[in-house]
C-alpha cells in the first residue's frame, strides 16, 4: 500500500502541471495580441465577436452558454488536478520528438473523435446515433461563430474533453510522459482548431486559404444534420472514409459512388 502511493507521488508532476497551466494562460494572451495586430484575424474577430452578441440577446442562447462555462469549469478542474500530472514530464527532450508527439497526439484523439461523431452523435446505420439528441443542442446553430464551439450539451463537453484528455494519458503509458511544451502546443491547437473550425470567415488568399477552407467544410456540417466532415482537426478521416462534405452531402456523393460502381460491374 505504502509502495503504491509512493509511486504515485513520484510519478504526480505537480510542477510541470503548474508550468504547463502558466504555458496555456501565455499562449491564450499571445493569441489575444496576435489577433489585434494581424488585419485579416482582427476582422475576423470583430465578425464573430458582433455575431455573438446578437446571439446573446436570446436568453436561452446566453443560458445554455453560461451553463458551459461552467460545466467546463468543473471538468477542467480533475483534469489538471488528477490526471494531466501524471503525464507531462520536464525533462529536456529533442525538438523532433516534442513535434513526433503533437502530430500522433492530435491524430489519435481525431480518429476516435470522428467516429464518436459520426456513429453516436449522427444517424448512421451501424449504430443509429444513440447521441443525436446531445449533438442536436449544437446543431441548433445552422451558421456558427467562433463561440458556437462552446454551444453544446454538458454531455459532449465531457465527452469531447475526456477523449482527448484520455488520448493524452492513454499515449503516454505507450509513449511515455509528455514534455511540458507538447502538453501546451498540443492542448493550444486542440483548442484553437475547434474555435476557427465554427468561426465566420471571410478571406480566401494566401496565407489563409487554408483556414478559409477548414472553416467553410465544417459549416457545410452545420448547414443540416446529415452533412459529413465529422473529424475536428483535420479532414483525413473523412477523405479516407469517403465522409467529405462540399455542401452537397457526402451520403447522396457516396450512393451515386455506389450505383456507378455497380452499374460498370454489371456492364462487365
Amino acid at each position: 500500500m505504502n509502495s503504491a502511493l509512493s509511486s504515485l507521488a513520484e510519478n504526480y508532476q505537480w510542477l510541470a502541471t503548474l508550468y504547463a497551466i502558466g504555458g496555456l494562460i501565455f499562449t491564450t494572451l499571445a493569441g489575444k495580441l496576435i489577433t489585434q495586430l494581424v488585419p485579416t484575424l482582427k476582422a475576423a474577430n470583430r465578425l464573430n465577436k458582433d455575431t455573438l452578441a446578437k446571439k446573446m440577446e436570446r436568453p436561452s442562447y446566453a443560458e445554455n452558454q453560461a451553463w458551459n462555462r461552467k460545466w467546463g469549469a468543473i471538468f477542467i478542474l480533475p483534469i489538471f488536478a488528477v490526471i494531466v500530472p501524471f503525464t507531462l514530464t520536464l525533462q529536456a527532450q529533442p525538438w523532433w520528438q516534442m513535434l513526433v508527439d503533437i502530430v500522433v497526439i492530435l491524430f489519435f484523439y481525431d480518429f476516435f473523435y470522428y467516429l464518436m461523431h459520426r456513429f453516436l452523435f449522427h444517424d448512421s446505420s451501424f449504430l443509429g446515433g444513440p447521441l443525436m439528441w446531445v449533438h442536436a443542442v449544437h446543431h441548433r446553430q445552422h451558421n456558427p461563430c467562433r463561440q458556437d464551439s462552446s454551444y453544446i450539451h454538458p454531455l459532449e463537453v465531457a465527452m469531447g474533453l475526456g477523449l482527448f484528455v484520455a488520448s493524452i494519458f492513454v499515449l503516454s503509458l505507450l509513449m511515455g510522459p509528455f514534455h511540458v511544451v507538447t502538453f501546451v502546443v498540443t492542448w493550444t491547437a486542440f483548442s484553437q482548431i475547434n474555435l476557427h473550425n465554427h468561426t465566420l470567415w471571410t478571406s480566401d488568399r494566401f496565407p489563409f486559404k487554408y483556414m478559409n477552407y477548414l472553416s467553410r467544410m465544417h459549416h457545410n456540417h452545420h448547414a443540416k444534420f446529415t452533412g459529413g466532415n465529422f473529424a475536428t482537426i483535420t479532414l483525413l478521416y473523412d477523405w479516407m472514409f469517403g465522409t467529405i462534405d462540399d455542401g452537397n452531402g457526402w451520403q447522396k456523393r457516396a450512393a451515386a459512388q455506389r450505383k456507378a460502381a455497380t452499374e460498370a460491374n454489371a456492364q462487365g
